[in-house]
């Protein structure tokens, strides 16, 4: 239930960061780093809340920016990426990126929580 918990505050918190706040776009590291310290568990759900988290988040406005304009702008990218052209593939890498950057910060607190 924690990690379900953690998962969806780690969503909302990063979600909340990132539209009423002038902060760089890194600034859901904080959230998943305050709901890491508050909501204790091991480290590898620590880990697997922040980055399931901001992956679920990050893919899911992907997709709602992304859909409405028939995919052109990603599919551009995806091209001068080495990514195939996919534009599918270039929003789950975007996910995936910002996931572990999300994950890392929670496994962080986590391990400031062990150390004290």
């Amino acid at each position: 239930m924690k990690l379900l918990a953690s998962i969806i505050l780690t969503a909302l918190l990063a979600f909340v960061f990132g539209l009423f706040t002038q902060l760089p776009w890194w600034c859901f590291v904080i959230s998943s780093f305050v709901v890491a310290l508050a909501i204790q568990q091991s480290p590898g759900k620590s880990f697997l809340s922040g980055f399931a988290g901001l992956w679920i988040l990050w893919v899911a406005l992907a997709l709602l920016k992304d859909t409405p304009n028939q995919h052109i702008l990603s599919t551009k990218v995806a091209q001068i990426l080495p990514l195939g052209g996919s534009s599918m593939v270039l929003i789950l890498v975007t996910g995936i990126v910002g996931g572990l950057v999300s994950g890392l910060a929670a496994l962080t607190a986590s391990f400031i929580i062990k150390v004290k």
